[in-house]
């Protein structure tokens, strides 16, 4: 099994949707561990850590989001793979 972790920019209507509750449970679901947060610019970063199909379905649906959320842009980064012990909101 290949692991992987990747950082997420997402911009658009991502703030006050529930994004960041949509994409834990998201990561949740696929066995992924990580983060996601507001950021002071109306993006949220994620982060998500673990199996590296599950890291792409998940990285893939963050151009989806909740049924609120309107993403024009997700900027994707592969950084060193470390594992956290859970998901977070932060």
């Amino acid at each position: 099994m290949t692991k992987r972790c990747v950082k997420a920019k997402v911009a658009g209507k991502v703030q006050g949707v529930w994004y960041r509750r949509a994409v834990q449970e998201q990561a949740l679901q696929h066995g992924l561990t990580g983060y996601a947060k507001n950021l002071p610019d109306g993006q949220v970063e994620v982060m998500l850590c673990g199996e590296a199909e599950a890291v792409n379905q998940v990285a893939s649906w963050l151009w989806q989001g909740p049924p609120n959320a309107r993403v024009t842009h997700v900027e994707l980064e592969a950084i060193e793979h470390h594992d956290p012990d859970n998901f977070v909101c932060l």
